[in-house]
């Protein structure tokens, strides 16, 4: 077990106690630092890189909300968007149900609709309101 251990290249760049010659401790030296280099290479091509990637892709996702984008937020809420600000986002999660959110709550866009079609359903949710504020004002009258 002990050759084992002995024969992997990262273990042979350390020099060995006694100090009997140095002219093999350069050539063990090369070795330590290409195989440092192999690891940092691997960990930047597997771990940092994509990291990086999708990063820039969450942003690009973000910058690029628009009005009447259907999206999933990170609690797993989905909704449309009503309206996109600098840095909160107002989703309608129902009939009568608008949440805001920040910005970087937004996970994903599910579909993405034409302005045309946001207008509409914006039209749609003022009428509503109005229907609603309506009723409510002639309830109130009635009590009175």
């Amino acid at each position: 077990m002990q050759n084992l251990l002995l024969s992997l290249p990262l273990l042979l760049g350390a020099p060995e106690a006694g100090g009997a010659g140095t002219g093999g401790g350069s050539g063990q030296l090369v070795t330590t630092f290409v195989t440092f280099g192999l690891v940092i290479l691997i960990f930047y091509f597997l771990i940092i890189r994509p990291q990086n990637r999708k990063q820039r892709d969450a942003k690009n996702m973000l910058s690029q909300l628009k009005k009447g984008d259907k999206v999933v937020t990170a609690g797993g809420i989905r909704g449309t968007v009503l309206s996109v600000k600098d840095q909160v986002v107002v989703v309608k999660v129902d009939e009568n149900t608008k949440l805001e959110f920040s910005k970087s709550a937004i996970s994903s866009v599910l579909e993405q609709t034409k302005e045309v079609d946001a207008e509409k359903e914006t039209v749609k949710l003022e009428k509503n309101e109005k229907r609603s504020n309506k009723k409510e004002r002639a309830g109130a009258k009635e009590e009175d």
